[in-house]
């Protein structure tokens, strides 16, 4: 799956790209016919639950999967948004069947 990684007004650690692309690279045994992924890094001013926002876009045969967390770092953003990408997984899997 090809991963693409944004990271809007700001330049993200090598450290944090490398997190993210582990990641991904381990999504691929949960949705086989992923084209495409992008995922976009995002600080935001509203500090209460957290100003990391991460969102992570999954292009699959048929359709896209979508989720977006809001976290006090990028880490658990990214990986409270592929939890629910897993979850999405399974409703989109019972679909095609």
């Amino acid at each position: 799956m090809n991963v693409k990684i944004q990271s809007v007004k700001f330049d993200a650690d090598k450290k944090l790209v490398d997190f993210i692309q582990g990641k991904m690279d381990k999504m691929d045994r949960f949705v086989e016919n992923a084209l495409n992924a992008v995922v976009t890094l995002r600080i935001d001013k509203d500090d209460e639950q957290g100003n990391k926002v991460a969102g992570v876009k999954i292009e699959v045969a048929g359709g896209e999967l979508l989720a977006e967390r809001r976290c006090k770092t990028f880490e658990e953003a990214v990986d409270l948004c592929l939890d629910a990408i897993k979850k999405q997984i399974d409703k989109y899997k019972e679909k095609r069947r």
